[in-house]
């Protein structure tokens, strides 16, 4: 099996079977904010496109790119479908000329024939509505002789149907360094964001080395990094390697920083796990466990360490007439007054999600260039703000340029274009409402039932585990992660390391959202 990463959770995995092209994402993103780090624009687009199957894993921009799918990739490539509760995914590649689809079972192994011979793969669905866009995937492959989990953004919770289906894994493709947009732009004080920051970062690179303990592959190749932000305005969230404060406080670390996580916390050992560089365009040939040889384009080293502001700066001079001219397709700021267009976009969604808007319980407000609307979630309407409304628990700061644009273009999800820009600051008060973010995410009819309808099912309570003096329920509330693999208890508090969240032992309360309660209790000595 030959892997060459293309970028970013891009990879290009070739077998006697055929090749399989995965997540290329090469085109600016979410708002010009999101370019590949490192570059991957000098790569032969057109002949890693001339693929025979292509598998596109979420409906993230920095996984589906639309303009490059369309211009590079084989239409007649045979498209690996993950099972999805939505079927926004296969509309998309279906628009673009796709037309050949394999439509895979969650979890289950499939074998797929093509003239070149059969391959074996799995792709293991997520689909909580805090998975991608209605849903996220990992990919593994089977040529016969190696075995590898592309497993880029998604978290799975159950990793033992792996083993049973495949036995083991022979090179793990993760991802270590999450999408989001806090701490950064959250109107608080900055020694408080900085802190925020580095827990954030830590408890990401944590959650990346228990996934590399539970598939035990030999090879580990960091992917699904940090992106470049080379825009003037957002250019400071790089982490520059520099080994300063502000570093420690980015989100984003590095592919060399987590290769160095791993030597220093046991889980690169030089003979059970074994961690890989790989950068855009590095090619690596595997025969089962062995790696028979790996071809990097330059030296790694040249874009990261003491070498990579630099060739960050020299990015951003590459890129700025690219950023510009995706700006100039943005709507203008000025127009008519908004309310109209929100009302029609929202109210539709608000009177369909009776649990979500409850789950919610507050006014949102969004402050759009001078004027204040209120999203009413308990009222299930949109105004103006009022003179005795006072502050908003929850509230946003976009200019008006981006709401006109996701207006315009009739955008479903706020999420994963306008929130994941970073292009705005917000506030709140209290805790993290993840059903707030869930509403952005489902502005279609069909996305919006899905999710309310996967609220209102009960969550698995039934078995229990013992964890450090406390019984608790064995499957987390938030996404039915095995807090037997996730759970970490200090003192009285515990923490799921899946997404971070937190309960009060003593009292279940969660301590991340509204809602969300644990079963737990003190095991008598």
């Amino acid at each position: 099996m030959q892997i060459t990463s293309v970028g970013h959770a891009g990879f290009h995995i070739q077998t006697a079977a055929g090749s399989i092209l995965c997540d290329p994402w090469v085109n600016p993103a979410y708002f010009a904010s999101w370019i590949p780090f490192p570059d991957n624009t000098e790569l032969d687009w057109k002949a890693l496109g001339d693929c025979d199957y292509l598998y596109v894993s979420h409906l993230h921009r920095d996984h589906f790119d639309e303009q490059n799918l369309l211009d590079n990739v084989n239409k007649d490539a045979t498209v690996l479908l993950p099972d999805y509760p939505v079927p926004d995914l296969r509309r998309e590649l279906e628009a673009l000329g796709f037309h050949t689809f394999v439509e895979t079972t969650d979890s289950t192994k499939h074998t797929v024939s093509g003239p070149k011979g059969d391959l074996d793969i799995m792709i293991i669905a997520l689909r909580a509505p805090a998975d991608g866009p209605i849903g996220d995937s990992g990919l593994i492959v089977d040529d016969g002789e190696t075995v590898c989990f592309n497993m880029n953004d998604a978290r799975p919770v159950d990793l033992d149907v792996i083993d049973e289906q495949f036995g083991r894994v022979d090179v793990h493709l993760l991802q270590y360094s999450g999408a989001i947009w806090y701490p950064m732009v959250y109107d608080i004080p900055r020694k408080s964001k900085a802190n925020f920051a580095i827990q954030k970062r830590q408890r990401g690179m944590d959650r990346a080395r228990s996934y590399i303990e539970q598939v035990g592959a030999t090879w580990v190749v960091p992917s699904a990094g940090p992106p470049m932000f080379l825009d003037d305005d957002l250019f400071a969230l790089n982490d520059f390697n520099t080994g300063s404060d502000a570093d420690k406080a980015s989100i984003f670390p590095d592919q060399a920083e987590f290769l160095e996580q791993m030597r220093t916390h046991g889980t690169d050992d030089g003979v059970k796990h074994r961690g890989l560089m790989m950068v855009s365009g590095s090619v690596a040939d595997f025969a089962g466990a062995e790696l028979g040889s790996i071809e990097h384009p330059y030296p790694p080293e040249s874009v990261f360490g003491e070498n990579k502001q630099a060739y960050l700066e020299s990015m951003k001079e590459k890129f700025a007439p690219i950023i510009a001219a995706q700006k100039a397709t943005w709507a203008a700021a000025e127009g008519p007054s908004l309310l109209e267009p929100l009302r029609e976009t929202f109210e539709p969604i608000m009177k369909q999600s009776d649990l979500i808007c409850d789950g919610i319980g507050y006014p949102v407000g969004l402050v759009i260039g001078d004027e204040t609307y209120v999203l009413d979630f308990p009222k299930r309407t949109v105004r103006m703000r009022e003179d005795g409304d006072g502050k908003y628990r929850y509230g946003f700061r976009i200019a008006p340029e981006l709401i006109r644009t996701v207006l315009r273009d009739d955008e479903p999800d706020w999420v994963n274009t306008i929130f994941l820009s970073t292009r705005f600051t917000t506030w709140r008060i209290g805790g993290y409402n993840e059903y707030l973010y869930t509403f952005f995410k489902c502005l279609t009819d069909e996305r919006i039932a899905y999710a309310d309808g996967w609220f209102s099912e009960a969550h698995d309570d039934s078995s229990s585990i013992e964890l450090d003096g406390w019984e608790i329920q064995r499957r987390c509330p938030h996404l039915k992660a095995d807090l037997s693999k996730f759970g970490v208890v200090e003192g009285e508090k515990l923490t799921c390391n899946l997404h971070g969240w937190q309960w009060d032992l003593a009292s279940g309360r969660c301590l991340t959202s509204k809602g969300h309660e644990l079963r737990s209790q003190r095991v008598e000595s």
